[in-house]
């Protein structure tokens, strides 16, 4: 199922997320999220983007696979996920997401990391990614705590975007996907 993606300026986008319990069933959430993602023609996908208070995000990173030749491309699903070493060096990539759309920015993150997660049988595991699969995750990761691409941008720029944000969280644009405003 196609659900409707929360637009900026919605509080949930603004929390950390609540753990995702062994038992708690995923599988329909993470069909419907994955329907959802490609639908908006996105590479990543996190629980509060479409209003769940869940520690849960989704990449695909294939589209990615015509601008990098060596990109191995990463579809996972991570539940409770932990980042738990940044390495390598600082990248800038231009980012945007789907809960601000139209609007990209220039983003620093490092190129490598080490993540501990769940996958949706609740296996652990951990593992280290680098280049754009690193960043796809560690934005969506940003999500899960609250944490969007427009605070990684430096004081000048946010005061440059307020009004483009103004407009998002208004419901003031044109999107070729289901949103939810506020």
């Amino acid at each position: 199922m196609i659900l409707p993606i929360v637009s900026f300026g919605n509080s949930i986008l603004r929390c950390k997320c609540s753990p995702v319990q062994e038992n708690q069933p995923v599988e329909d959430i993470l069909k419907n999220m994955y329907e959802t993602m490609y639908n908006a023609q996105g590479v990543g996908l996190a629980a509060p983007q479409i209003g769940l208070d869940l520690s849960i995000f989704i990449i695909d990173t294939t589209p990615f696979c015509d601008d990098e030749n060596n990109l191995r491309p990463l579809k996972k699903e991570f539940i409770n996920p932990e980042i738990i070493d940044y390495g390598g060096k600082d990248e800038s990539f231009n980012e945007g997401c789907l809960s601000i759309p139209g609007l990209r920015e220039d983003v620093i993150r490092k190129d490598q990391i080490k993540i501990r997660y769940y996958d949706k049988n609740f296996n652990e595991h951990t593992e280290k990614y680098e280049g754009i699969n690193s960043r796809v995750i560690q934005h969506e990761y940003d999500h899960l705590m609250g944490v969007l691409f427009t605070d990684r941008v430096s004081t000048l720029k946010k005061k440059l975007l307020k009004s483009k944000l103004n407009k998002i969280k208004n419901g003031d644009i044109e999107v070729d996907y289901n949103m939810k405003f506020i």
